[in-house]
């Protein structure tokens, strides 16, 4: 009876054998899977406990408005903790850069560029610039100085919220120029429906572009290459998940009675919101940076052993203080984002931003150890954390019981990081 209740342990690993063949033909990072499926329950979780209101076109379209900041600013935060460093200054970074862009389109420009069409370029490029200079002080004094970055960055933090509140004696700036507004997305800063579908089909045409391309490349080069069945299943999904997403954000329509204020039919379909669709393209421009260019190369380098890297050639230095500059940078872009969606430039415009960065890049796969990181699971983090929070506003969960969710989130993730390259080694 013993000798027949025994499984044999060829049998009993048999399923775990075939999931690791299926990732490995698949080539699919397996921590990137498993994040999607814990994304999956808490939107099927939220949904529930919400009565249906979480998965609805108008809260999945606010959800993608809402997670774009974060996910742009995750996009830098993952090369800062890829080479082993921090900034927790991107909250106050955002504030300062958003009050400044606040400032120069209310008071600070010449009368006669006001309401001009192009002003919103000049005043985005200052910003743009102004998070460039800030980020190249902080990278400079970590780089050079040899100061620790988590020093710099806290000190930062309380420097430049401070100038943000001294910039306008804590009041807030508005109204903002028409077409800077439309950074900030709603109905009116929206693709369209054709638009958004045109978006879609390129974006499609790209992905089976891509995967033919690097087939063909593969072969070329001699490197192995993944079998048909796996290449077409991967074609499908990235197709159907961009196609759906696409039917989502054009299944939200106008609200009526802005419908009617813009001269529009019933039942408008609102379409992909700009904020997304910057989003998407500074994701896109982040992983060519991280995985295929130089740059990207040393960063993963220097997080995986600075005194290698050192040796190598590679310049340390120069390149920790342009991951500063990269991350200042695309703080100031958020900041025109949440302030074009305002209408306002607001001393609290980036109050915890940075513990919600942070988590993102973690949640996604970052690992604080260093060298290990990737763009698409920090943008996905972003997403799994304004879903966290979409959901308890749902649920109209108290301010004080969302931050320990967060904080409890933080923990595990980093926990779960922690162990994982325990078992690993």
């Amino acid at each position: 009876m013993a000798e027949a209740s025994v499984v044999p342990e060829s049998v009993a690993t048999e399923p775990r054998r075939s999931a690791r063949s299926l990732f490995r033909a698949l080539e699919v990072d397996a921590r990137l899977l498993g994040l999607i499926g814990a994304l999956i329950i808490i939107w099927i979780g939220f949904n529930i406990m919400s009565g249906g209101l979480f998965l609805t076109p108008r809260n999945l379209w606010n959800l993608s408005v809402q997670s774009a900041s974060v996910g742009i600013m995750a996009t830098g935060m993952v090369l800062i903790i890829v080479s082993r460093n921090i900034d927790l200054s991107v909250g106050s970074v955002l504030t300062f850069t958003g009050m400044t862009m606040a400032m120069l389109q209310t008071q600070w420009l010449p009368a006669s560029m006001l309401g001009q069409p192009y002003t919103w370029i000049i005043v985005l490029l200052m910003g743009l610039a102004l998070g460039a200079v800030i980020g190249s002080i902080q990278g400079f004094i970590v780089a050079y100085l040899g100061v620790p970055s988590f020093i710099v960055t806290l000190g930062g933090l309380l420097v430049w919220a401070g100038l943000a509140f001294e910039e306008a004696s804590g009041q807030t700036i508005s109204p903002l120029d028409g077409t800077f507004q439309l950074l900030g997305g709603g109905p009116t800063g929206s693709l369209g429906e054709i638009a958004s579908w045109i978006i879609g089909g390129l974006a499609c045409v790209a992905i089976i572009y891509s995967l033919i391309a690097s087939r063909r490349r593969r072969r070329r080069y001699g490197f192995p290459v993944r079998p048909r069945w796996a290449e077409a299943t991967l074609m499908v999904v990235s197709i159907l998940a961009v196609l759906g997403a696409v039917w989502v954000a054009n299944s939200y329509y106008w609200p009526e009675a802005l419908a009617q204020q813009y001269g529009k039919g019933p039942n408008t379909p609102v379409g992909i919101a700009n904020p997304v669709l910057i989003a998407i393209g500074v994701a896109i421009v982040m992983t060519i940076v991280a995985t295929r260019r130089r740059f990207g190369r040393y960063v993963f380098a220097i997080g995986g052993n600075p005194e290698a890297a050192e040796l190598g050639g590679i310049n340390t230095r120069r390149t920790i203080m342009l991951t500063f500059v990269i991350m200042s940078t695309l703080a100031a872009l958020s900041a025109a984002i949440l302030s074009a969606r305002l209408n306002a430039g607001v001393t609290g415009l980036g109050t915890q931003a940075e513990l919600y960065v942070i988590a993102a890049a973690v949640i996604g796969g970052t690992s604080f150890a260093g060298g290990i990181g990737t763009i698409p699971g920090a943008v996905l983090g972003a997403v799994v954390m304004q879903s966290l929070q979409s959901g308890m506003v749902l649920l109209r969960v108290d301010s004080p019981i969302q931050d320990i969710v967060v904080g409890i989130v933080l923990v595990a993730a980093v926990g779960t990081d922690t162990a994982l390259r325990r078992r690993a080694h």
